[in-house]
Formats: C-alpha cells, structure tokens, sequence
C-alpha cells in the first residue's frame, strides 16, 4: 500500500513542477511509513544519517512545499510544535495528553456533521477536524503503577 501511496505522491509533485530530490523522496517515504505525525525535527532526527547535509529548514521547506500541493496536513494542537501526516482518507485523531502521541481513527457516521451543519446554518461547509483527547494504554498503565 505504501508504495503505490508514495508513486502517487511523486507524480503528484511531478504534476505541479516540483522537483524530486533525494531528500524530498526520503522525507515523503519517511511521512507514509510514519504513523506518530512527526514533527520536523522527528523526520530530521530520523533522515540526518543518510543526509548529513540537511538542515531542519530543508526539512521545514520540503513540509511547505507537500502541504501546499495537498499531501501533507500540518497539525497543530496547543503550544506543541507542529506535526505532520501524509493526506489519506479522511480520519480523526485521538491524542495522548500525557506524551502527546497522536493515533488516527476513522468514524464514517462523523460524515453526516458536514451535511448537517451546513442544512442548519446555510454555510458551504469545506471540511471539519475532530480531536479526541485522553491517555494512551501506555501512558495509563504507568499512572497505574506510580499510583500502586
């Protein structure tokens, strides 16, 4: 799955004239196999050894560029910085408020808001985001052993 994900991806920026660097290539590859929803300096942090001239900025320049041709969404919850996820179908995020891990879930039946909101106010609604918050199974389980 994450191969064809990544060729569609490519061609996409090939589309819209961007240039296929190695970098863009590892940092594009690195966004589909993650599922945390890195930060820059995560993808930094993991590609800095087979690129040891990138810089966190070509890191930032690159998230520019695939967010603006529509692969790449930046998350930003609170004063944490932001993360990033490659566009898939359309999910939420259930987020750990203890360690901040981010997980993706999809509720089809969250659909019926966007039809509803606009009947009842008439807007053109273009999309919604819905965040979930709690304590992730690990987080929890050492609250549980601090509170034992």
């Amino acid at each position: 799955m994450s191969e064809m994900q990544l060729k569609n991806a490519l061609d996409t920026l090939k589309t819209t004239g961007v240039r296929i660097t190695p970098q863009r290539h590892a940092i594009l590859e690195y966004l589909i196999e993650s599922m945390s929803h890195p930060t820059a300096d995560d993808i930094y942090k993991a590609l800095e050894h087979r690129f040891p001239n990138m810089s966190v900025a070509t890191v930032y320049n690159n998230l520019r560029v695939f967010r603006e041709s529509g692969l790449v969404r930046e998350l930003t919850y609170g004063d944490n910085a932001s993360r990033f996820d490659f566009v898939t179908s359309k999910h939420y995020h259930i987020i750990c408020e203890s360690c901040g891990k981010i997980v993706d879930f999809h509720y089809p039946g969250l659909d019926e808001v966007e039809h509803l909101a606009a009947h009842v106010t008439g807007f053109k609604v273009n999309s919604h985001r819905l965040e979930v918050y709690g304590t992730c199974p690990e987080c929890a389980e050492k609250e549980a052993k601090t509170e034992e």
